[in-house]
């Protein structure tokens, strides 16, 4: 099978030989080590601020959503979420779940995030803004530039879900000013899932320093604590964070501006052969990490069931009142353009044979 879904994506070898290896123990100084320099490593390649932090969730990436939004804000802040997607809705959910007061920037499906969007909370009082960089469920890619500077005039904390955007899109947690940063294993690491990291500045730190813990297993000053000395307060996902370790290695000696031109040249090599085929792409402010395509007929999941069955390649459904018409093309982790190529003569022959329409 060929994989171009959103996440869990295709791995290299070096990453799969170690996840046939045994599980070691974790309570050591070599795996210390290891944990140590993950950190080391993910702060680099994100862009991290002096006196960053960053800590290992053993779960996807909601769970580290849910640990930043119950481990950085309580009763006394209100937020402001930009509500784009199913992702950006999940921050909204987790605010309600947690008791934090919100107002959501609800944007219609599909649109991107304007100046004119943020315009009316200038000045308005809030604790922080929460994003997903890149809504992933829409393809979108909001302005980080745009976000970055509102928060800074209005001196607000700034969450960033990057899970889908790390290692697709040019990002840079200094530059834009962010004091959270979510990222994901599954994604532009292309590892298994069961890891997520949360980057925190100097200031995210004094934030949750703040903040009474309302939960134990994720726990942002337990994780703190631990990281010090490279261990966890739990057992971790150990086997994962040993390809991780080993992804941002290689990621840091050929350069993360190596790694965001592989997947812009897919994405782009994609977009351009697949022009001639029977739907539209949605290619206003994409990001490099997938491509939403709309069908001109209802034959979505027809397409993606025949791929799967007859053609040996995974698409990216959509769900909800979409999942007919649209479905998504990732262009992250071990693909190429002879998988692309491989791809679009699929689709044309599905066309073909009159399947998409």
């Amino acid at each position: 099978m060929i994989n171009f879904a959103v996440g869990p994506v295709q791995s290299n070898d070096d990453v799969r030989e170690l996840g046939a290896r045994d599980v070691p123990y974790f309570r050591t100084p070599e795996f210390s080590r290891l944990m140590l320099e993950n950190e080391s490593d993910f702060l680099h390649l994100v862009g991290a601020p002096e006196g960053s932090r960053a800590v290992f969730v053993s779960g996807s990436g909601t769970a580290a959503m849910e640990a930043t939004i119950a481990g950085a804000f309580d009763g006394s802040d209100r937020v402001l979420v930009v509500d784009g997607g199913s992702f950006g809705h999940r921050f909204v959910e987790l605010c309600e779940l947690h008791g934090i007061a919100y107002e959501a920037i609800a944007l219609k499906r599909g649109d991107t995030l304007e100046a004119s969007d943020l315009a009316p909370y200038e000045g308005s009082g809030f604790s922080a803004l929460l994003v997903n960089i890149h809504e992933t469920s829409t393809g979108i890619l909001y302005d980080k530039d745009l976000v970055g500077d509102f928060c800074k005039r209005n001196g607000l904390l700034l969450v960033v879900d990057a899970i889908s955007s790390f290692l697709a899109d040019t990002f840079d947690m200094s530059a834009i000013g962010a004091d959270f940063v979510i990222v994901g294993s599954q994604k532009g690491l292309a590892c298994p899932p069961g890891v997520s990291i949360v980057a925190l500045s100097a200031r995210g730190l004094e934030k949750v320093a703040q903040v009474k813990p309302t939960c134990m297993y994720l726990d942002l000053h337990l994780l703190l604590r631990d990281g010090e000395r490279g261990q966890t307060p739990f057992t971790p996902a150990v086997g994962t964070l040993i390809q991780v370790h080993s992804r941002l290695h290689q990621i840091r000696e050929r350069g993360i501006d190596t790694e965001i031109s592989k997947v812009a040249t897919l994405a782009g090599d994609f977009r351009r052969r697949a022009k001639g085929l029977p739907f539209s792409m949605r290619l206003k402010s994409p990001s490099n990490a997938v491509t939403y395509v709309e069908t001109l007929s209802p034959c979505a999941l027809e397409v993606l069931h025949t791929l799967k069955d007859e053609y040996g390649i995974w698409l990216c459904p959509n769900g909800g009142g979409e999942s007919s018409s649209s479905f998504r093309v990732g262009h992250l982790g071990e693909l190429s353009v002879a998988d692309n190529t491989l791809l679009i003569a699929a689709l044309y022959d599905l066309s073909r044979r009159e399947i998409l329409l």
